[in-house]
């Protein structure tokens, strides 16, 4: 069974996740640095500092969402680079379009209203696709990793930046109450949504992160899969090639 946001709603995990984060839209980048202290912003660095060999000259950056990791990838890329974010939810998109055009960035970073298991690109259309924070809410995770090959032109790159579960005592432990009982007291305190920040920490539990992620990058037929966990384990950079 799929883990959804709103559990009394008889909407698919799609529809949920668009409602959930058009609902906590203007809080999400505060929320963000806040709830990681700031870390998020280190980790989305980490994932960008992977494109820095290629130089990729069309990003396409699946479940944008606010634009910071799109925005984040012009610093590995190449001089004339443009960028495009697909996201599900309207609500994220606007805040986006508001902080590329306050950066001077909109002629550079185009944001669009789409879904990830249908993309409407064409094949081989990009040199390289990211994602930080968003393959875990696909509703079909494979049939999102094949939409994402499908646009990646043979030799181009994927960057994906995930949540994941640290495996060692004390940190488990440690992750784990933080994540269970701090964060979604938090989350919703701000947020004003009961429950998006429970959905967080129950979409983390639920997904194939490390090798498990690693095997469904290979089954659709991502070349060289690699996986690099940040701050002893709580996120992981997963990289390969079309």
């Amino acid at each position: 069974m799929a883990v959804v946001p709103y559990k009394d709603n008889s909407a698919d995990k799609k529809s949920q996740v668009a409602q959930m984060f058009n609902s906590i839209a203007g809080k999400y980048d505060f929320l963000n640095h806040f709830l990681s202290a700031g870390t998020d912003i280190y980790w989305r660095r980490k994932a960008v500092d992977e494109l820095k060999k290629l130089r990729p000259a069309r990003i396409l950056d699946i479940a944008t969402g606010t634009a910071d990791f799109a925005i984040e990838t012009l610093r590995a890329a190449a001089p004339d680079a443009h960028v495009t974010g697909v996201d599900i939810s309207e609500g994220m998109l606007e805040v986006g379009r508001r902080k590329l055009e306050a950066k001077g960035l909109s002629h550079r970073i185009q944001l669009e209203l789409g879904d990830s298991e249908s993309l409407p690109f064409a094949d081989s259309e990009f040199d390289a696709v990211t994602a930080s924070f968003g393959v875990r809410n696909f509703a079909h995770l494979e049939k999102g990793l094949a939409e994402m090959r499908r646009v990646l032109r043979p030799g181009g790159k994927l960057v994906v930046l995930e949540f994941s579960k640290p495996t060692a005592f004390p940190l488990k432990q440690a992750y784990n109450f933080y994540f269970r009982r701090v964060l979604p007291v938090f989350g919703k305190m701000i947020s004003k949504d009961q429950a998006a920040y429970s959905y967080l920490p129950e979409s983390v539990q639920a997904f194939p992160d490390g090798p498990d992620f690693l095997a469904i990058l290979a089954k659709v037929g991502f070349k060289e899969p690699a996986w690099q966990p940040l701050t002893f384990g709580i996120s992981s950079i997963y990289t390969a090639h079309n």
